[in-house]
């Protein structure tokens, strides 16, 4: 007996693609060069720190306007313990 196909716990969101800003931040030629400085920091050292914030400014608006977003349930009965078990089928 077939078991019904089960939708993934994954969703989808555009807010998911601000979550792409911190690895570009991580691209190195945007940030290796000495100036200009801020506060006597060189370019390299006040950029990955201002990207530090960026980045979890980014996490936190993504996971504020996804988090109310209902998932969809998997269709079909709950599957028992057994059918659940590797060694059943042996």
């Amino acid at each position: 007996m077939a078991q019904p196909a089960r939708t993934s716990g994954i969703r989808w969101s555009p807010w998911n693609l601000l979550l792409l800003v911190p690895l570009v931040l991580l691209v190195t030629p945007i940030f290796n060069r000495a100036g200009p400085a801020l506060f006597g920091l060189p370019f390299f050292y006040w950029f990955q720190l201002a990207g530090v914030a960026l980045g979890v400014l980014a996490t936190v608006t993504v996971y504020l306007k996804t988090r109310d977003k209902p998932t969809n349930p998997a269709t079909g009965p709950e599957p028992d313990v057994d059918s659940l078990d590797e060694g059943a089928a042996r």
